[in-house]
């Protein structure tokens, strides 16, 4: 990987670029940095997740996520260059099967509430779909390899499924959405 910062307050931003890892600059509002951000406030967020009480095995591969998140963030830096490994994907898969199988089945669409672990893993569930549009949109324009797009996809259905864990966890349940056609429909019957 690129050079290691020495110091932060280098002011090469000042002009509104930024340094990618290939030592080329682009403007602050280009794709490439904009995926770059959502990765990084994803990772942000997990960060806060991470402070909240849980099980050893969602702690576990929640570190493991943010690891993975600064190799996808590095990969991003470095146009052509390959640093999320497949692993990663068929780890989230690994998880997703097993944390699904313990999970009541979905009768109606749920809100992103209850404890505030499992309202913090919406709102990591939110900002991964965020980066996983950024990146599309970055793809479209530029060469992009399938990976980055892939696990943000498969991540942001792990912490769907991660906020419904930590619910039961805390002892609670999904929050469902009480929707008012449904509702006619039901009393209709």
């Amino acid at each position: 990987m690129g050079q290691r910062l020495t110091q932060i307050a280098t002011r090469t931003g000042d002009d509104g670029s930024t340094g990618l890892g290939d030592n080329r600059r682009v403007p602050k509002d280009h794709l490439r940095v904009q995926a770059l951000g959502d990765v990084d406030e994803l990772n942000s967020h997990v960060g806060l997740l991470l402070c909240e009480p849980m099980a050893g095995e969602v702690r576990g591969l929640l570190v493991e996520v943010q690891h993975h998140l600064f190799d996808l963030g590095g990969e991003l830096s470095i146009p052509g260059f390959e640093l999320l490994k497949d692993a990663a994907l068929l780890r989230l898969d690994t998880a997703l099967q097993t944390f699904n199988a313990a999970l009541p089945r979905l009768e109606e669409f749920i809100l992103p509430a209850g404890s505030r672990a499992a309202s913090q893993a919406h709102v990591c569930r939110t900002v991964a779909r965020r980066a996983e549009r950024t990146v599309v949109a970055l793809g479209l324009a530029e060469p992009l390899r399938d990976a980055p797009r892939r696990y943000l996809n498969r991540l942001s259905d792990l912490l769907f499924v991660l906020a419904r864990t930590l619910n039961r966890m805390d002892g609670g349940d999904d929050v469902y959405w009480k929707s008012e056609r449904m509702a006619r429909a039901g009393d209709a019957a």
